[in-house]
């Protein structure tokens, strides 16, 4: 049985691929280097900036300095946070429809608070959600439980009553290391249907609106 969802961000209940893209492509266009597509910055945006400038900046990354790319980019993303950014089709929905059942929700993401709470802010359909655990809410982030395990204690629930939805091998790890059931977004930022169901989740689900049949 479960009783609450523990869902993260990006990827997962937010569609960030452009606003994120764009900073990319900010910092590529600063440094005269070649803009990319949204083919090609999505499936790197769940695993952070330094994938993110990897996927940019390729076999250059080396001859420029990353600390100043990084911040670079950051200060770009945070000036324009939600200008794309919108919940995926059928997030409102579930959303509803977990509080209509009087099932808990909360978000664990590994972005960090300076950049989680404006984005949120801007996002009506998340505005209510009041247990946020960001990744730098502890010294440690996904893949680690810890984070999980404290979105669980601030709702008043068993882990082992929770499920956590994410978009990356390492939401997956975190679940399963805080003993809770694992559920794959496969319509988020993964590297390909074959890679995300490698990861072994509990559940894979095509759809947001998929995961009310298994509540």
């Amino acid at each position: 049985m479960t009783q609450a969802v523990i869902f993260d961000l990006d990827g997962t209940l937010l569609d960030t691929s452009d606003d994120l893209g764009a900073a990319l492509n900010h910092v590529l266009k600063q440094h005269e280097m070649t803009e990319v597509s949204r083919s090609v910055y999505s499936p790197a945006i769940s695993n952070g900036v330094k994938a993110l400038l990897e996927v940019g900046f390729g076999e250059h990354l080396s001859k420029f300095d990353f600390s100043a790319l990084k911040q670079q980019l950051l200060d770009h993303y945070a000036q324009h946070i939600a200008v794309h950014s919108c919940c995926f089709e059928g997030i409102e929905t579930l959303l509803q429809t977990l509080l209509s059942r009087e099932i808990k929700i909360a978000i664990m993401t590994n972005k960090p608070t300076f950049l989680t709470m404006p984005l949120l802010a801007q996002i009506s359909q998340l505005k209510g959600i009041e247990v946020v655990v960001c990744g730098d809410t502890l010294e440690v982030a996904k893949p680690h439980p810890e984070p999980l395990l404290l979105a669980a204690e601030q709702l008043g629930v068993d882990p082992t009553m929770c499920t956590y939805v994410g978009d990356a091998e390492r939401d997956i790890e975190a679940a399963k290391a805080a003993g809770m059931r694992s559920a794959t977004a496969l319509w988020g930022f993964i590297p390909s249907l074959e890679e995300a169901h490698s990861w072994s989740a509990d559940l894979n689900l095509t759809n947001p609106e998929s995961l009310i049949s298994y509540i």
